[in-house]
């Protein structure tokens, strides 16, 4: 799959079946719209290609940031695994956000992608102020010759399927649903920092302390049950999200400790995977490092026997 990171890279695009949206998440629901511009494409002879933007429209106005669900690098693996051929990846810059719909059309979807066959969900807007939608897109296609195919709510026991949706799950710390709706489980990936190293020498649970990209979203504060991809190996773990107000005042973070007892690697500068199967309990403040100890302890014993029982 080709990338293109800005227009000035599009030229002289051959026609093309493009699914259009965000992706964020790579949904079902997102799924379904690739694999029908894909199928589209092979059918009729043309290049497939997914239109997308790096940068979530709603962040360029300033207000209640969206966090990604998941990260540029992951979206464009996703993407190049379900088939497709152009991948076009571009900022939400002013340039784009103040095209009118029909000019939208015109520069964008025509005269930079050579757009023949287009796919949308039911709810896409596009142009200034999002004026846009599916039937505007219908409209100027059977004037200017391209084919529109509008996706119905995707479902998944009777739920629409949405980013929205799995954005309310991980913040209310359901990770155990995210793939349902995902096909996979709800991740984070980071290069592992130096932390206080308490783990190792107060608990005797060391920790891997996991720098995740601030602009991804991260569940709630609490302890969950993980496992952990590591030189393309995967181990159990459990991995704790929060601020560990039982030993002091410390940024949120993200810490992972791997299960397996013959694991003894040190992973500083080492990159991990970690992804999210089950929340055990919420963050609390314990009245002393030993009764901590102590539920650290437990924690790990029941992420054990739900590894043993889930393998």
């Amino acid at each position: 799959m080709k990338v293109f990171n800005s227009l000035e890279e599009i030229n002289n695009m051959e026609p093309t079946a493009v699914a259009l949206g965000n992706f964020d998440g790579i949904h079902k629901g997102h799924r379904e719209l690739i694999r029908r511009a894909v199928a589209k494409a092979k059918a009729e002879g043309l290049k497939s290609a997914v239109f997308t933007f790096s940068t979530h429209p709603r962040n360029a106005f300033g207000k209640n940031i969206v966090k990604n669900i998941i990260s540029a690098e992951e979206k464009a693996k996703i993407i190049a695994e379900l088939g497709i051929n152009y991948l076009f990846n571009l900022p939400f810059s002013d340039e784009i956000r103040t095209l009118p719909p029909s000019d939208f059309i015109d520069e964008l979807l025509i005269d930079k992608f050579n757009m023949k066959e287009g796919f949308c969900g039911f709810n896409y807007t596009f142009g200034y102020k999002a004026a846009g939608t599916p039937e505007t897109l219908k409209a100027e296609g059977a004037q200017k010759g391209f084919a529109i195919h509008i996706l119905e709510p995707y479902k998944v026991d009777g739920d629409v399927v949405s980013s929205t949706l799995i954005r309310k799950i991980i913040e209310n710390g359901a990770v155990e649903l995210c793939a349902k709706y995902m096909n996979r489980n709800f991740a984070v990936s980071g290069v592992v920092t130096e932390g206080n190293r308490l783990g190792s020498t107060e608990f005797g649970f060391p920790t891997a302390n996991i720098n995740v990209d601030e602009n991804m979203i991260l569940p709630p504060n609490g302890v969950y049950i993980t496992k952990t991809l590591w030189r393309e190996k995967w181990y159990p773990s459990i991995t704790n999200v929060g601020n560990k107000p039982t030993i002091g005042d410390y940024a949120k973070n993200t810490e992972t400790h791997i299960l397996d007892t013959d694991f003894d690697r040190e992973l500083y500068g080492e990159t991990l995977r970690v992804e999210f199967l089950k929340k055990l309990r919420d963050e609390r403040k314990f009245d002393s490092l030993g009764a901590l100890r102590a539920e650290i302890a437990a924690n790990c014993e029941t992420a054990r026997e739900y590894h043993a029982k889930h393998k």
